[in-house]
């Protein structure tokens, strides 16, 4: 059996998945429960990938300690860096790159972030599973979940839950 990429993020309500200067202080501000299913979703998965500014902004907000150390890491990025203790960084073609991992042994793969990435997994359909989270808020414009032109994704429900003032939804990808 395949892993499936699976898309775990928080949302406005309006669609973003943060400001223009790419702040998430609107989303903190809203009163969740627990940690709104992220440590249930957490353990489903051994393997995350993002983009190289989702890593940047993640490596900010942590003050230099990656939160993903007991996951295989990898980070898209059109440069060439240097891998870290936790993280590598790949500037290979990414379809054939999910393609290979999606064909080894493990859990799910966690598609972190960001938007630019979100949007190549969607046109080379390459997600399995969507995991977004409402937030009950409005913040005008900002960074979109999805970007116009991304191709058409056709989803089903699989499942809702609400944690205080948040909804999750639950789409698989139908093929």
């Amino acid at each position: 059996m395949n892993r499936k990429v699976v898309v775990f993020i928080a949302s406005s309500l309006d669609g973003y998945i943060a400001t223009e200067d790419e702040s998430l202080e609107w989303l903190f501000n809203v009163e969740g429960e627990g940690d709104n299913g992220t440590s249930e979703f957490y353990e489903t998965v051994d393997t995350v990938v993002m983009g190289k500014r989702t890593y940047d902004w993640v490596m900010n907000e942590q003050a230099g300690e990656f939160p993903y150390k007991d996951k295989e890491c990898y980070v898209f990025t059109r440069s060439t860096v240097e891998n870290t203790e936790h993280v590598t960084f790949v500037n290979d073609d990414v379809s054939h790159f999910i393609q290979k991992l999606n064909h080894e042994k493990g859990n799910n793969i966690w598609l972190v972030g960001g938007g630019e990435l979100l949007s190549h997994f969607i046109r080379e359909k390459l997600i399995d599973e969507l995991i977004v989270t409402i937030a009950p808020r409005i913040i005008g414009n900002g960074i979109p979940l999805f970007k116009a032109g991304d191709d058409t994704l056709d989803l089903s429900l699989k499942g809702t839950q609400t944690f205080n003032q948040f909804v999750e939804l639950h789409y698989t990808v139908n093929t």
